[in-house]
């Protein structure tokens, strides 16, 4: 039986019913302002693997579940058990959640399709939530998305881009967002980004970069900007225009011509060395290295409690935006993964 969820920040279609669950986190402890103290006492542990593996309750920095956008999490698998996944979002310092996600499984001209998707939004939430809505919507119906994934990827992506200005045209905003999303057509694995969202990928037990952050002091990316008329400026960071931190987005109609949408995407076949993936916003990778994620996501058997002890290492981190994450485990030759814990 196949089961829809939706969340405010996210939602994921097309699951088996005996995966999807909710679980609560424990309340963060009662004291006269126990989000400081929580985050003052977190400071002081070490957050290498070894030492939060002793330490289960790094998690209670974080908040109970709400529906007002302020955390949330969940795991689920695929139908036949070869692949599990879990999420977290947590709006963290910032008074308003731009960070969206979005999770989707299918089969597709009898191929197994699983796609993943990180949004953050800048200046808004409207063009991340605009991702999430349509832009697998608009993959999936690309007429060559399982003959020659990587173009429809490429002109979903600008499609997508330019579906949005046109419904912002009339409007005095002009926010943006990036994408990182992960694809899954049968063994083969395509990830696209735009932005400075980030996807990895633990192989081997080996950190490794699946797409490179659009910062605009690449080197690469400054001459394209440059090439294109723009200019890169420093204003407490190296910034298009003096305006934007990031080289690449959706939106940001003012700066449409230097800070484009088309993405950059990497593809690998999956093989018995893939052990997940981990997709998530700059609000993790800010102050978590793409070693110190593997080395977190390794200490948790199941996804869910993987990407919720991400979210609170980054918190504990320091980290002063939204915080999203999505891991994706790999159960190769396996029936079953173990079983998710319920409530």
């Amino acid at each position: 039986m196949c089961l829809s969820v939706i969340s405010q920040a996210g939602h994921i279609v097309t699951f088996t019913k005996a995966r999807v669950h909710l679980n609560n986190f424990e309340r963060v402890r009662k004291c006269a302002n126990p989000w400081n103290r929580a985050f003052r006492t977190s400071l002081r542990m070490m957050v290498d693997a070894g030492e939060m593996e002793k330490r289960g309750s790094i998690l209670d920095v974080l908040p109970d579940k709400n529906e007002d956008g302020e955390y949330t999490s969940g795991g689920l698998k695929s139908e036949g058990g070869k692949l599990s996944c879990g999420y977290s979002s947590f709006r963290g310092k910032r008074a308003t959640m731009e960070d969206f996600y979005d999770i989707k499984m299918s089969k597709i001209d009898g191929q197994t399709v699983c796609l993943f998707g990180i949004f953050d939004g800048h200046g808004g939430s409207r063009a991340a939530e605009y991702l999430k809505e349509h832009l697998f919507e608009n993959l999936v119906k690309h007429p060559l998305f399982i003959t020659d994934t990587k173009l429809a990827i490429s002109e979903s992506y600008q499609q997508t881009d330019a579906d949005f200005l046109a419904s912002e045209r009339d409007t005095y905003r002009d926010d943006g967002s990036t994408a990182s999303t992960a694809v899954l057509v049968g063994n083969h694995l395509y990830v696209a980004n735009v932005g400075d969202s980030r996807t990895i990928i633990s192989k081997a037990g080996r950190a490794i970069p699946l797409s490179e952050d659009h910062k605009p002091n690449r080197s690469d990316e400054r001459k394209r900007i440059e090439s294109a008329g723009g200019v890169v400026m420093w204003a407490g960071t190296w910034r298009v225009g003096g305006v934007l931190a990031m080289s690449r987005a959706f939106g940001n109609r003012m700066l449409k011509q230097f800070v484009v949408a088309e993405p950059e995407i990497q593809d690998q076949e999956v093989d018995e060395e893939f052990e997940f993936i981990v997709l998530a916003s700059d609000g993790l990778w800010d102050v978590v290295p793409n070693e110190v994620a593997v080395e977190v996501a390794q200490t948790e058997e199941q996804p869910e409690a993987a990407a919720r002890k991400l979210t609170a290492v980054a918190f504990c981190r320091g980290s002063a935006d939204n915080i999203t994450c999505i891991v994706v485990k790999f159960h190769h030759d396996k029936a079953e993964p173990a079983s998710e814990h319920r409530v």
